[in-house]
């Protein structure tokens, strides 16, 4: 169900499984995770064919493990395992949310760098509705996106926004006609500058801890580029 294609500097990872919204299956989550990590550009694109961007875990798999908690659990380790190593991955990572982005497909776009949506997005945390709520790492990505409030208000609620309206609480930063227009832009930009960034913006640890990763990645970044700031500075 995950389809790759690579264009001047972006990969672009397209969920093409239209006839259930893009639902994520065990399989899927896998490839997904892989094609990520194994992007030989700098900046991904995750985009959803057909009407909607992800419409989260496919029900029928979530169905089947309902009854047995070893398999519940390895289903909900595979989903966190697969967010992490998107959140972790060297490339710039963009949700390109075009349409319905549902449960694990809102995870899946907190998981990336990047949330950027077209006016047609809408997106929802419903399972409180049937007796559920976001397992793959939504209830402690989403608070750190939007704020308690809004996360709050979002996952006991289960109620839809719109683009405009993500805009405004912080779930997304843009709305445009086109998310490819937004990862060309970032990948105009110097890859390894970009790669730190995203290593930088998804640590988690002590303030301390990321202020020694940060220090790091900047003197190497300055060692790499000392030539060029030399020249540029003798000019």
């Amino acid at each position: 169900m995950i389809h790759t294609r690579d264009d001047d500097g972006v990969r672009v990872v397209t969920l093409s499984r239209p006839d259930a919204r893009n639902a994520l299956t065990l399989d899927g989550l896998d490839s997904l995770a892989a094609a990520v990590e194994a992007s030989p550009e700098p900046v991904v694109l995750v985009r959803g064919a057909g009407e909607a961007f992800c419409a989260g875990a496919d029900l029928a798999t979530v169905a089947e493990v309902a009854t047995d908690e070893a398999r519940a659990r390895a289903f909900i380790d595979r989903g966190q395992e697969t967010m992490t190593r998107i959140e972790q991955a060297d490339p710039v990572v963009v949700a390109g949310i075009d349409g319905p982005a549902r449960g694990g497909g809102v995870e899946l776009a907190l998981a990336c760098d990047v949330r950027v949506a077209t006016p047609d997005a809408t997106l929802a945390e419903p399972g409180v509705t049937f007796g559920l709520f976001g397992a793959w790492g939504g209830t402690v990505r989403l608070p750190e996106a939007v704020g308690t409030s809004h996360a709050n208000d979002l996952s006991l609620s289960g109620r839809v926004v719109d683009a405009d309206e993500a805009q405004s609480m912080g779930l997304i930063s843009r709305v445009v006609a086109d998310p490819r227009t937004v990862a060309d832009e970032l990948a105009a930009n110097d890859p390894g500058a970009l790669r730190a960034l995203g290593r930088l913006g998804s640590r988690r640890g002590s303030k301390s801890d990321r202020e020694r990763a940060e220090r790091e990645a900047f003197v190497s970044q300055l060692q790499a580029h000392a030539d060029a700031l030399a020249e540029h500075r003798n000019r």
